[in-house]
């Protein structure tokens, strides 16, 4: 194809038609021709982006794996304009770049850039917006990524941690409804006996020991089979079932208070009232189980709302800094003990305001924190901590993994930089991290050396004049606004 139809053509261009016709002269000059048939690669993950495509006919698509699979997340048809793009600081593919059909480009290698800025200025201009709307694409469909792994890792630790008290209830329930049946058989049988005041008092006195009783794990091992093993003597000795041993032993009941039950009670009266005891002993305990288990759902619960504030306008207000951090380790309990690593949590009183988004601030704690227990090995350890310095309220994150070396340390925050198996990371955590701290004015820093690895968020305070002046500027803005107010930092054009 000749350079004055090639021209012609992209007069007609829906991207670059609105261009002086020198400018377009100019890129044919300095461009090629290329036909590129349908399905063939136009350029691999990692690989250099070093080419300004024009598309004059057919189509391509770019599939990014973000650690949930190859997803096609842009494509580029007749009209529009791809590649590397003036002012891009992107060095390298995100994803694989393949032609959906036979397709047809003018193709400018990377060294015409520098000229093309500044002898065709209003190609450059159209090709900088281009540049920003692919920006903020890749921005918010990364951050989407992003939040949906966070989602699917959060699901299936709270699954995880969500299973054990959620059986307990379930456990705890069916025996409470057993227990309950032969408590009120028991109790039928006691109250046709007709026993006197003396020795009615007697076996109240130990329904009363075991409503205050004293769980099996308040007590050390040895001691509580020491216990066992002396009230299962204690019944046989007595000729008294001893099926109302385990309840007793796990109760406050003690010998001295048998003993008094025994001197006022014959043997069949006897048996009779302490299976009537054991019954309410073992009911009380099936209760404080089912408890203990509900509390802990509701915890559970508790913190994911409070994590995802999904419960919440999308505005900005005072964030509660410790009960994000709070919410967050507890989202992430099921993966630290699964590692057998710790993560502990220290918090100074009185922390500064902050204002901003709490959820956004969530993810950030999720995915540095996420990242530590990645990088610890089996009980590791995490230190998160929280306080005041000087003005700012700064966040640290400390393992003591083995560091991340010397050579990738600048890299780290990179949009898809990961040193993460595929389809075990997204390459985005960090540089999402990175973007919403910034969104709240603040910055985020690294230290690492073998043993120990710091990550620092600095987020400025502000006073309650300065709060109510900044949450009405940022309740003013629509979450677009605000996208687009960072999209010169979108990636992959950061």
């Amino acid at each position: 194809m000749n350079n004055s139809d090639l021209v012609s053509r992209l007069a007609a261009h829906r991207t670059l038609g609105a261009a002086p016709r020198h400018e377009l002269e100019w890129m044919v000059a300095h461009g090629q021709y290329l036909f590129i048939p349908a399905g063939a690669p136009i350029v691999a993950t990692g690989q250099p982006m070093d080419r300004l495509h024009v598309i004059l006919s057919g189509g391509y698509s770019i599939r990014v794996n973000r650690g949930l699979g190859p997803r096609k997340v842009m494509e580029w048809r007749e009209g529009d304009v791809t590649g590397l793009l003036p002012y891009s600081r992107m060095t390298s593919a995100p994803g694989d770049v393949i032609a959906e059909e036979p397709t047809e480009v003018l193709d400018l290698h990377r060294d015409h850039l520098p000229a093309l800025i500044r002898e065709c200025q209003e190609i450059t201009a159209i090709l900088v917006h281009v540049m920003l709307d692919r920006a903020r694409h890749f921005t918010s469909t990364g951050l989407q990524a992003e939040k949906m792994v966070s989602l699917g890792n959060l699901a299936a630790g709270l699954a995880h941690e969500l299973n054990n008290p959620a059986s307990a209830v379930v456990r705890s329930a069916k025996g409470l409804a057993e227990c309950l049946v032969e408590a009120e058989k028991a109790s039928l049988e006691l109250g046709a006996a007709r026993l006197p005041a003396a020795q009615l008092a007697a076996i109240d006195e130990l329904r009363h020991l075991c409503v205050d009783a004293v769980a099996r794990s308040a007590r050390p091992a040895l001691e509580q089979a020491d216990r066992e093993e002396a009230i299962a003597a204690w019944l046989d000795e007595h000729g008294v079932a001893l099926a109302a041993a385990q309840a007793l032993a796990d109760s406050a009941v003690t010998l001295a208070a048998l003993d008094r039950a025994a001197a006022l009670l014959d043997p069949p009266l006897l048996d009779l009232g302490l299976r009537w005891v054991a019954a309410n002993c073992t009911a009380q305990m099936l209760v404080a189980d089912i408890e203990v288990a509900a509390t802990r759902i509701h915890g559970l619960v508790a913190a994911v709302k409070g994590f995802t504030h999904m419960d919440q306008a999308d505005v900005p207000k005072v964030i509660d800094i410790k009960q994000g951090l709070a919410d967050t380790v507890t989202v992430l309990r099921a993966k630290a003990r699964s590692k057998g690593a710790s993560v502990n949590l220290a918090v100074e009183p009185d922390l500064p305001d902050v204002e901003g988004f709490g959820g956004e601030l969530n993810q950030v704690w999720l995915n540095l924190i996420d990242n530590a227990l990645d990088a610890v090995g089996e009980g590791g350890r995490i230190e998160v901590a929280a306080g005041r310095v000087d003005s700012s309220l700064v966040v640290r994150v400390i393992d003591n993994g083995p560091g991340i070396p010397p050579e990738i340390l600048d890299r780290i925050f990179d949009p898809f930089f990961t040193t993460k198996p595929v389809g075990h990371g997204t390459g985005l955590g960090l540089d999402i991290a990175q973007r919403l701290v910034g969104r709240h004015e603040g910055g985020i820093d690294v230290e690492s050396r073998p043993g120990r690895t710091e990550f620092r968020v600095t987020l400025p305070s502000v006073g309650p004049a300065e709060g109510e002046r900044r949450e009405a500027a940022l309740a003013r803005e629509t979450p677009t606004t605000r996208r687009d107010a960072h999209a010169e930092t979108g990636h992959p054009d950061r």
